[in-house]
């Protein structure tokens, strides 16, 4: 597929060729007529990758060359849930993490893979959605300042740090919890946990009757408390705005 937009090589000219390496040995091993499938190995180890940023950019082409309406689709989510079986929310990721790498990191397009790493997509998102995060009336997310993009910049796409890691980092900054929630959520994984273990403990043969009628009354108390707690707790972690 050709993925040369507009004439001026905006996807095709940003990408860089698969890692030298790789490719030299490829291409040693055809010539030398070698095993099949090491050269398929090697074929598909080029190819993976870069796998999702060659695919976010294809994404991208079809999206702005409107290939789709030749292919019999309405728009470009159509195409990629029929044809391609990708989800809506999968293809905006990649086209969002593709538009993130032209404009802030364009030097990741020139990577292979292989001798330099490709952040995930995950890592890509996160860093946009750090750029211009969602509005939340609940609880308002401060803008983060340019040292912290700078840090996380450097996190993403120079460590290649993974989502995980980058949530442990940076969440306490970008998405700071309100004062409260932590407790919050102790208070409501602690009512669902005891649900759960009070539909359990009636489905063990070897538990007296006694015992279980004794743990199924406690537990119903806690849930009970818990349920007055829950909603007292969350209303003061995230206040309702009165609207004046």
């Amino acid at each position: 597929m050709p993925v040369d937009s507009d004439g001026g090589g905006r996807y095709t000219g940003a990408m860089a060729t698969v890692n030298e390496k790789l490719g030299a040995l490829a291409e040693s091993l055809a010539k030398k007529g070698d095993d099949g499938q090491r050269l398929e190995l090697v074929q598909r180890a080029r190819r993976f990758k870069r796998s999702w940023v060659e695919m976010a950019e294809a994404l991208s082409w079809v999206r702005d060359t409107r290939s789709y309406e030749r292919w019999g689709y309405a728009d470009l989510h159509a195409y990629c849930q029929e044809e391609l079986q990708i989800r809506g929310s999968t293809v905006d990721k990649l086209t969002g993490g593709f538009a993130t790498l032209q404009q802030h990191a364009p030097q990741v397009l020139n990577r292979d893979g292989v001798a330099q790493s490709i952040p995930t997509v995950d890592a890509v998102d996160y860093f946009a959605q750090a750029l211009s995060p969602s509005p939340n009336a609940k609880h308002p997310v401060p803008e983060p300042t340019e040292d912290v993009i700078q840090d996380l910049k450097s996190a993403v796409f120079d460590d290649n740090k993974p989502i995980a890691v980058l949530r442990r980092e940076f969440n306490p900054v970008l998405r700071p919890k309100p004062d409260g929630a932590d407790e919050l959520e102790r208070m409501e994984k602690a009512s669902a946990a005891a649900q759960r273990l009070s539909s359990l403990v009636g489905k063990i043969d070897d538990l007296s009757p006694e015992v279980v009628a004794k743990v199924e009354r406690t537990l119903a108390k806690l849930v009970a408390e818990l349920d007055e707690l829950v909603p007292v707790a969350r209303d003061r972690v995230y206040p309702t705005q009165i609207a004046s």
